[in-house]
């Protein structure tokens, strides 16, 4: 695999919704406008009872925000444009009306914390760690920050965000209450991810969607609150720091 995709395929009424990209599953804007698209088509679907969020390769979920794109912006407008992205993707899975299982079979970075804190229930394996690497580069975890603190609570977020330098391992993150189950080998992962989506399809489908709207209240304002972090993000990025740091990672 060398070309990025986002893809959708349709099992036995589990919507199965797979992004790649050759660089470590980063997510340059195109991608995630994509995957943001993709879920909420599927989330108005019928054949599709319940979406399964995965990624392709076999030892990195998502790396975050691309690289490439980050140190190529010159200006608050297009910063904030591409700190949006990720907002998009999880304020998409927010909305969505059915629920999101996640899978993630390896390390994930940065905004790929994001997509899998936002997504209903979460399983990995053992080589699943977990790493909020913003700070790093001289900005912070604005725009996932919500969705993680939403599943780590206030004290775990910190923890991971203040160190930023460190990978969590997948059974903290399982305290924490990121992932529910933590499987030794991706195999056994996709066979209980497989089996469990398709129990939840011979739920009540209303049922589940009046489940999910409970579980997210009060984020009713989250369209807002990751564009103003958005903002905050798209001009920390320009800051002397920030760009100095970048000239290194070159």
């Amino acid at each position: 695999m060398t070309q990025p995709y986002v893809k959708q395929t349709i099992d036995n009424q589990v919507g199965y919704i797979e992004f790649f990209h050759p660089a470590h599953n980063s997510l340059p804007g195109d991608i995630l406008a994509k995957l943001a698209n993709t879920i909420a088509e599927a989330g108005q679907n019928d054949a599709i009872k319940v979406i399964v969020l995965k990624s392709g390769g076999d030892r990195t979920f998502c790396a975050g925000a691309s690289f490439k794109e980050l140190i190529n912006i010159n200006d608050e407008a297009t910063g904030k444009v591409f700190f949006s992205g990720f907002a998009n993707v999880i304020n998409a899975m927010r909305k969505c009306p059915k629920f999101i299982i996640g899978r993630v079979q390896g390390k994930t970075v940065g905004g790929g914390v994001g997509l899998a804190s936002a997504t209903d229930y979460c399983m990995a394996t053992k080589f699943a760690a977990i790493k909020l690497s913003e700070l790093n580069v001289g900005i912070g975890p604005f725009v996932v920050g919500p969705a993680v603190e939403r599943k780590l609570g206030l004290s775990g977020m910190s923890q991971i965000a203040i160190d930023s330098n460190t990978f969590y391992s997948p059974d903290w993150a399982k305290q924490k209450g990121l992932f529910t189950q933590v499987y030794d080998t991706t195999e056994e992962l996709d066979e209980s991810v497989r089996s469990f989506a398709e129990n939840l399809c011979t739920y009540n489908p209303e049922a589940m969607k009046e489940m999910k709207t409970m579980f997210w209240k009060g984020t009713e304002d989250w369209d807002t609150l990751l564009a103003e972090r958005a903002a905050i993000s798209g001009r920390l990025v320009l800051s002397e720091f920030t760009k100095e740091t970048l000239k290194r990672f070159k």
